[in-house]
């Protein structure tokens, strides 16, 4: 459906050069570009409680940043104010169908689909994120300026929007429908609307490492893993009773490591935790139960499609050859069923012709039924 050209650079080269490293300009990058979404069902998915929205604007010189769920903008006039969706691949599969082109990254390190649309002189002001994004220009002009990723001051523009001071731009442009924009983490921004436009952000997710410890700490604790004591058998009197002494450190830090060192529970830690969906996903809440039978039947004439933004992961390790990881879940079938395991998870359409040679395994269709009913993957048109 989209097809992506990074300035005649192939996606391995465009990582080498450009990923993490310094910001790139990619004029057409989706040529003749149209908005999978318009302003009026962007609003629409403003006014659902589930859904993260932001409404940013600027009066008289003052900022002011809002949460959702919005039901009016009367009172914004018509120009200098933003309104920004989080997730709007879990919600709309024409959204979704933007990040086909952007899966030369693993699926894990996928964030989401930010949209915004934005009014003249709309935007959120110079920021720093700590994601890499792809700045897709919908329709309308929209100016950026970029800076180098020299330290700036944070500056509190509003309650819930953070600013930098001013930049000196190393990039400073007009953007076009289906000119795009990537800018790695730490490097200034802002972008600001000359007419009515929309933004399709496409964020890749980035973790902190206390935030990482912190999950492994709960994921331990969960599974009443981590609870042998640490032990000092060895124990030599001591002069100083108020030192902690080398042996001691090393002692506790061994402790840790050792903790560290099980792949098996790294390896499962990592498939929940990576799995699991950042916002909420759009399950059909008036799902009714499929049988074997009549998804066969559907699947000869149109494909089954996972859920925007649900996340699929598997590993190489050997502790989990044969298991996927879905929102957070671990699904384990026999070994002979690794291939359509990793089907699931590295293709986002799946067509009678690709799933035909496990179609009539009694133990890969009772998940695949399963996961079908938990909504987790769905025909467009079941009838």
């Amino acid at each position: 459906m989209y097809s992506v050209n990074l300035n005649n650079l192939t996606r391995q080269q465009f990582l080498d050069e450009y990923w993490q490293k310094k910001p790139l300009l990619i004029r057409q990058g989706l040529a003749n570009f149209e908005d999978p979404i318009t302003p009026d069902e962007l609003a629409g998915l403003a006014m659902e409680e589930q859904i993260e929205s932001r409404l940013v604007s600027q009066i008289d010189g003052k900022w002011d940043a809002q949460h959702g769920p919005f039901e009016d903008y009367s009172h914004l006039g018509e120009t200098n104010w933003s309104l920004l969706i989080q997730g709007v691949d879990h919600w709309d599969e024409n959204v979704d169908a933007l990040l086909s082109e952007f899966r030369f990254l693993p699926n894990w390190r996928i964030d989401d689909v930010m949209v915004s649309y934005a009014t003249p002189g709309g935007g959120v002001g110079p920021h720093v994120d700590n994601y890499d994004v792809f700045l897709i220009q919908g329709s309308g002009k929209r100016s950026w300026q970029v800076g180098s990723n020299e330290a700036l001051k944070e500056v509190i523009a509003d309650q819930a929007l953070l600013h930098v001071e001013a930049f000196e731009p190393i990039i400073d442009v007009e953007l076009n429908p289906g000119d795009i924009l990537y800018v790695p983490p730490g490097f200034p921004h802002q972008g600001i609307a000359i007419e009515p436009s929309m933004t399709f952000s496409i964020g890749y997710r980035t973790i902190a490492k206390s935030h990482l410890m912190s999950g492994l700490a709960d994921y331990l604790i969960d599974n009443q893993l981590g609870k042998e004591m640490v032990v000092d058998p060895d124990r030599q009197a001591t002069q100083t009773p108020g030192l902690i002494d080398e042996t001691d450190i090393n002692n506790l830090t061994n402790s840790l490591k050792d903790m560290l060192s099980n792949d098996a529970v790294l390896t499962d830690f990592y498939g929940q935790h990576l799995s699991s969906a950042k916002h909420e996903l759009a399950i059909d809440e008036d799902l009714v139960p499929f049988e074997i039978s009549e998804v066969l039947d559907i699947l000869e004439d149109q494909p089954l499609n996972r859920l925007g933004g649900l996340r699929c992961l598997y590993f190489s390790h050997e502790s989990a050859l044969a298991s996927v990881y879905i929102n957070g879940e671990k699904y384990t079938l026999s070994d002979s069923l690794t291939t359509p395991l990793r089907l699931l998870a590295d293709t986002q359409s799946l067509t009678q012709e690709l799933l035909s040679p496990w179609l009539e395994e009694p133990e890969f269709m009772a998940l695949l039924i399963e996961l079908i009913n938990l909504g987790y993957w769905y025909f467009s048109d079941p009838e």
